[in-house]
């Protein structure tokens, strides 16, 4: 009797001692998992991130080209009348439309965004910079 119950002592704690050490194990997995992905997160983020900024730069460059080439038949149009006027004056708030857009880039940049949600203000102020642009053509 005495013997039976010490190796059921010793079965029951090699058992214990086997769950604990796979407890263990299980644990450092799941936490290592967790930190590889929250660095394979950031990583990603940091390169998408990197990407939006790239357009951001190249959208600002074209409302700059786009304001020269406004600011280059100004003087012609205000010196033709108020309906001339009148037009480039609506032409030119398609411009101020663009760049309110691509300030609106630039803010979501700034306070960290999701990707999806950046990806979806740059298109919005490619569409503005594009209506822009055909309102120049149309002057």
């Amino acid at each position: 009797m005495r013997k039976s119950r010490l190796s059921l002592f010793k079965s029951t704690s090699m058992l214990i001692s086997v769950v604990g050490i796979i407890m263990i194990v299980s644990t450092i997995i799941v936490v290592a998992y967790v930190g590889y992905s929250m660095v394979s997160e950031g990583i990603t983020d940091e390169i998408s991130s990197g990407t939006q900024y790239d357009e951001l730069a190249e959208l600002k460059s074209s409302y700059s080209d786009l304001v020269m080439k406004f600011d280059s038949v100004k003087s012609t149009y205000y010196a033709g009348g108020s309906e001339q006027v009148q037009v480039y004056n609506d032409a030119r708030l398609e411009l101020s439309r663009a760049n309110s857009a691509i300030e609106n880039v630039q803010s979501a940049l700034d306070a960290g965004k999701p990707s999806n949600e950046v990806d979806s203000r740059i298109d919005f102020a490619k569409e503005k910079l594009k209506s822009a642009n055909d309102a120049y053509n149309t002057l």
